[in-house]
């Protein structure tokens, strides 16, 4: 960073503390760290998106202990610059980011701030690399720390809390204990990638998932089929062609592609705001609709794939069965055979809980939506069915309402969330919403707890605000 652009940078964080200021965006600190060393009022895993907005949100709360740890490196977070593939984000250059409300820390004022007014009056949309450059920046700007390198191994019932066993960090002890855990950690936070039997059943060198890092010069020279349509398909097919593919065909079930944006309609106060408000048959009636809208492609990503002559579309296809000759897959589908070297996954996540070891302990122990909802007949949406049945705070459903309450103690704050909250958990969006939410939700829990302790503080409250200088006669 050149010595001008690190003084612009410095001059907006000074700013952004100063707007703080004005409008007493953070509180004076009332919820302290806990005494113990090894207790933490919030520990919150995941320093992407989603992590930093909470604990930036929760230090404006005035709540102190807040501890956030991430598996990946520092500047690694999140999917930006590891397994994302797109050359710029998909949502809209204007929408607010983890800023909570200070114009200084916002995706755009960073922009202009490295860049100029003037070019992010002529962008379309903010490269995903820039978007992870300006994260570490809010980041630094935010005060929010971050222990990185450190993994959530288990979780388990805990005094009053949730015990977690962490590993990687040597500053950190190998147990912690919180009052409050918030899993902030992703799309694939309650689950995993989604990979079809007959792909997994294959040999594990011959496919690639979105969500996998690495690098993918290997597929230069290589018949490629990238597995489904919507835009994390396109990102998979930009990529093969742009490495050299000598053919990439897209297989897709649907016969048309995606052209309807969801999160466009939903961006509103009304559903943002309230939709955990909804009783659950009208959350079940949005959620369908909101699962048949399938993400589309952004037009850069499809211009790019459409204009190369050995890229191919097998809409309303799908394969049917899968086996490896002489060395390559063959797969045939609904159209025939393709012979290939190489599949490329862009199906997106299951939600599953088997598939995050550190989460085992739970298994049992809170709701789903299916162990709290009958589907209207003739209603059936599978994805809302598997996910977790959360509270208003993002937190767990206890099975049973006594041996399993410490589980309410855990917040999925990621893409699980959404048939429960709305899409605030899940990307850009609705973020604005989902960290109000969090925020606002700790607080009243933790006042709740407390308020004894608080009550006990009133009442031995005897501040001096005013003298009387002796002057008021017996």
């Amino acid at each position: 960073m050149s010595g001008d652009l690190e003084q612009r940078l410095e001059r907006l964080a000074a700013r952004a503390a100063w707007e703080m200021d004005c409008i007493e965006a953070a509180a004076p600190i009332w919820l302290k760290k806990p005494e113990k060393e090894a207790r933490y009022n919030v520990v919150i895993v995941g320093a992407g998106l989603n992590g930093l907005s909470a604990a930036f949100a929760l230090r404006r709360r005035g709540i102190e202990g807040v501890l956030v740890i991430d598996q990946a490196e520092a500047g690694r977070e999140g999917p930006w610059v590891t397994s994302a593939r797109m050359k710029t984000l998909r949502s809209p250059k204007t929408l607010a980011g983890p800023d909570f409300g200070i114009p200084s820390l916002s995706p755009r004022a960073w922009y202009e701030a490295v860049y100029g007014a003037e070019t992010f009056a002529g962008l379309e949309k903010i490269g995903r690399e820039d978007w992870m450059r300006y994260m570490l920046w809010f980041r630094r700007a935010s005060g929010v720390t971050v222990c990185n390198e450190t993994r959530l191994e288990a979780v388990a019932e805990a005094d009053d809390g949730v015990r977690l066993t962490i590993s990687g960090n040597g500053s950190l002890p190998g147990e912690i204990t919180c009052r409050r855990l918030v899993m902030a950690n992703g799309m694939d936070g309650c689950g995993g990638p989604y990979v079809p039997e007959n792909v997994a059943a294959l040999p594990k060198a011959f496919w690639t998932h979105s969500a996998e890092q690495g690098e993918d010069g290997h597929l230069k020279g290589k018949d490629v089929i990238v597995l489904g349509s919507a835009t994390s398909s396109f990102d998979w097919a930009v990529t093969a062609l742009e490495n050299g593919a000598r053919r990439v065909t897209m297989v897709a079930r649907a016969k048309e592609l995606a052209c309807t944006e969801v999160l466009a309609w939903t961006n509103f106060p009304g559903y943002l705001g309230a939709f955990a408000e909804l009783p659950d048959v009208e959350k079940w009636r949005f959620s369908r609709h909101y699962y048949d809208l399938k993400v589309p492609p952004t037009q850069d990503q499809y211009d790019r794939a459409t204009a190369c002559p050995n890229f191919i579309m097998e809409l309303g296809s799908g394969i049917t069965s899968l086996a490896i000759e002489n060395g390559r897959i063959r797969a045939e589908t609904r159209n025939g055979t393709l012979m290939a070297d190489h599949i490329l996954l862009g199906t997106g996540y299951s939600i599953d809980f088997s598939m995050r070891p550190e989460l085992v302990p739970l298994n049992g122990r809170f709701a789903y939506w299916r162990d709290r909802f009958t589907p209207p007949n003739g209603e059936d949406c599978p994805p809302v069915l598997h996910a977790p049945y959360l509270g208003r705070t993002f937190e767990l459903t206890p099975m049973d309402a006594v041996s399993d309450r410490w589980v309410s103690r855990i917040h999925m704050f990621n893409g699980g969330a959404v048939p429960s909250l709305g899409p605030v958990s899940n990307g850009i969006t609705g973020i604005k919403y989902g960290i109000a939410r969090i925020a606002d939700g700790m607080t009243r829990a933790f006042f709740l707890e407390d308020a004894a302790r608080f009550r006990g503080e009133l009442a031995g409250y005897r501040e001096q605000h005013f003298n009387p200088r002796g002057k008021v006669s017996a």
